[in-house]
């Protein structure tokens, strides 16, 4: 599929990992611990060690239903099928009339993967799903981007398993669910990995979030309108940190907290640095919003404000992203919402939001 032939890319689409994927294809030693679903009366949940609920997963698997259909404990052979068959996956894509996508684990599963604290336990869960995924985006490389776990049990193991998989058919990035070195600050020795990412020129995302902590029952009377919330804490560590000013190359993206905030943040950030720097002794070679500028990217589902206020955030940093097979999602219905909120869009502009700077960070197409 060559570049120019790309219309619509999801930046953040999703899949829903088959029953037995870490059952199948973990060490033997690891089954009776790894990820399962069991059948219980009202659907079925995976079962997750750590984790005290059954955890059920109707909601990332409800796009195109009804709403009143939609909910969260459903059986699994009931579920649209895309979400775990790459050829069913493409006749889904083709109704709802999107070229590509990139994939993201389903968040409750691998955060319980990336919480997983025993070095061998956690590298072994990660490595069955890179490899189950590899296998899915292989399918269709050219209109699949699939973002592999990376490990976070110290920097040598990140950089081992980035380079096991990053030459794989469809493997165009990674997702971070804490920081290389296992916690939620970065380290110097972290460099290891941003240096890795930057040669081989993929992204590194960030699902909404960092977390350490196991997952556990949506609680929240509105779950998801605050999904930005830790972002804007992330990007000041991380240029604090000072490894954006040693890895000037490397591309971030915070899938799914949409980009609205981002002018605000950018004007605050700058204006506390410039108050504070000579007090404080920073010496930053850049200020915090170019940085921003320079680094990160953003993904949005529906931010209509953001839209309107593309030119503060960077319109070559906007993504548009369905969701898919979430309960976000306007599939098959996608270009209706998308025709709406765009209205008095530039097509120059619009086609980089849709798909071109997908394309570019990603490498589709080639």
């Amino acid at each position: 599929m060559p570049e120019a032939e790309y219309r619509l890319v999801s930046a953040d689409s999703h899949v829903n990992e088959p029953p037995d994927l870490w059952q199948a294809r973990v060490p033997a030693k690891f089954k009776d611990r790894a990820p399962r679903v069991e059948r219980m009366p009202e659907g079925d949940a995976w079962i997750l060690e750590g984790v005290a609920d059954p955890v059920n997963f109707g909601w990332n698997a409800c796009a195109g239903l009804d709403p009143k259909d939609m909910q969260g404990w459903v059986r699994f052979d009931e579920i649209r099928a895309g979400g775990y068959d790459p050829a069913a996956r493409l006749v889904e894509m083709d109704q709802d009339r999107v070229d590509a996508e990139v994939l993201y684990p389903t968040p409750r599963l691998s955060q319980s993967v990336i919480a997983a604290r025993e070095p061998d336990f956690h590298l072994a869960l990660v490595q069955a799903y890179n490899d189950w995924l590899s296998e899915y985006v292989g399918h269709a490389p050219r209109r699949f981007a699939g973002l592999a776990i990376l490990p976070n049990r110290g920097a040598e193991q990140a950089v081992a398993e980035l380079d096991r998989i990053a030459d794989r058919p469809g493997i165009k990035g990674v997702i971070m669910g804490c920081y290389p070195n296992g916690t939620l600050n970065p380290e110097p020795e972290d460099d290891k990995v941003w240096s890795r990412l930057s040669e081989l020129g993929m992204p590194l995302s960030i699902h909404v979030s960092l977390t350490q902590s196991m997952p556990s029952a949506h609680r929240s009377a509105l779950p998801g309108y605050g999904r930005f919330y830790d972002a804007p804490n992330r990007m000041i560590e991380m240029i604090f940190s000072g490894m954006l000013d040693r890895f000037p190359e490397l591309a971030i993206v915070f899938a799914e907290t949409d980009c609205g905030w981002v002018p605000y943040v950018k004007e605050q950030i700058d204006n506390n640095y410039l108050r504070l720097a000579v007090a404080n002794g920073y010496d930053l070679e850049l200020l915090p919003s170019q940085y921003i500028e320079r680094h990160f990217h953003f993904s949005y589902i529906t931010d209509t404000f953001g839209l309107d206020n593309r030119q503060r955030i960077g319109v070559e940093r906007i993504l548009w992203s369905s969701d898919y097979p979430h309960i976000s999602a306007d599939w098959p219905n996608s270009w209706r919402t998308i025709e709406a909120s765009m209205s008095g869009v530039p097509r120059a502009e619009r086609d980089l939001i849709l798909a071109g700077n997908a394309v570019r960070l990603y490498k589709l197409g080639s």
